[in-house]
């Protein structure tokens, strides 16, 4: 992680030291804040009091989507899923009022370990790159393995219809967010709902599995938290599938992607191993409950669709990162990445 600004995410910290000092007893010493960069939606701060080490996510300020930077909903399913087998930060508090910082925001316990932001993994030994991939492919099957009933998120999702919903979500902020023309993008939007594959399976999905959001232990090949949850629902496990191997299928300059890496010599597993390596930890060898291309058509476009959000904060002085209107640019590449899903066999990417 790496230290970030940006003036429209600004607050008086200390309203919030009071506030934090009323709210928690114990709190010594002059508070410590640093912004925390490497991401492009819930700004994140450290904040220190002495010993006691935590991490804040807020809204971002300004107008947003509708339903988006749920850091309520991110609050709520880490809460409970500390009782779980997946491992979460322990939550400290949410406060939903704006009068603090200016928006909702959530404390947890700072968990100690490494966050990999480039998906080569650069400076490790080969055998240390795949072992970290296949605990990323263990933890995605632990996490669609939670009872989420038993967890207490009934009410997290509705349990049918997940891909027709999803659609009509991301149209809508496909619309909401639109400041230029994206044809793949809307040629994707048309072609999706009339593909969906038969059957509903609703397990707890993340909605942005991916390396990056992913604690792992300072010298194990061990996640040891999975974060930012903004976008968690009770949904199709194989939507999470698509999109944690969207990697495979992009570019390095494609938001880090490891197409046209020299993978075996890296280490790192093709996707066609890393997909069999998940399917068996999560009991779907049966080709018909794997990833078909409907999916990772419907990965890219939320790609797109994001990516386009993310520009239109830029255009609107919001954005949560400083390269936000670079980043905002991939939005075309990503849903062309999804027609290719659409035109090119699976096996091209094993």
């Amino acid at each position: 992680m790496r230290p970030s600004s940006s003036a429209s995410q600004a607050f008086d910290p200390r309203r919030l030291d009071a506030f934090l000092r009323a709210r928690l007893p114990g709190l010594d010493g002059a508070m410590q804040l640093q912004a925390i960069g490497g991401g492009q939606s819930n700004p994140t701060f450290f904040v220190s009091y002495g010993p006691r080490r935590m991490v804040l996510r807020k809204k971002p300020a300004g107008e947003v989507l509708p339903s988006a930077h749920a850091v309520d909903r991110e609050y709520r399913v880490m809460q409970a899923l500390a009782s779980t087998a997946l491992p979460v930060p322990p939550v400290v508090l949410y406060h939903a009022e704006p009068e603090v910082i200016g928006t909702p925001f959530y404390l947890m316990e700072r968990v100690e370990g490494r966050v990999f932001n480039d998906n080569d993994l650069p400076g490790l030994a080969p055998a240390q790159r795949r072992a970290l991939y296949l605990a990323m492919a263990d933890t995605l099957a632990t996490l669609h393995a939670v009872d989420w009933r038993a967890a207490g998120l009934a009410g997290f999702g509705r349990t049918e219809g997940y891909f027709e919903r999803q659609l009509k979500r991301w149209r809508q902020q496909w619309e909401l967010s639109r400041t230029r023309a994206n044809p793949p993008i809307d040629a994707l939007l048309e072609w999706l709902p009339g593909n969906i594959p038969p059957g509903d399976e609703v397990t707890l999905t993340h909605g942005d599995f991916k390396l990056n959001n992913l604690l792992f232990h300072s010298t194990e090949p061990r996640v040891v938290a999975v974060l930012d949850w903004e976008l968690s629902t009770l949904g199709h496990p194989l939507a999470d599938v698509a999109f944690n191997t969207a990697a495979w299928r992009t570019l390095p300059a494609e938001f880090g992607g490891i197409r046209g890496l020299d993978l075996e010599a890296l280490g790192i597993p093709s996707e066609g191993e890393y997909l069999a390596h998940y399917y068996r930890r999560a009991g779907r060898d049966d080709p018909a409950r794997q990833a078909t291309a409907f999916h990772w058509a419907f990965a890219f476009m939320r790609w797109a669709v994001i990516f386009e959000g993310i520009a239109a904060r830029a255009a609107q002085g919001n954005a949560v990162a400083d390269n936000a209107a670079q980043i905002g640019a991939l939005g075309r590449a990503m849903a062309e990445r999804g027609l290719e899903a659409l035109e090119s066999p699976a096996e091209s990417f094993h």
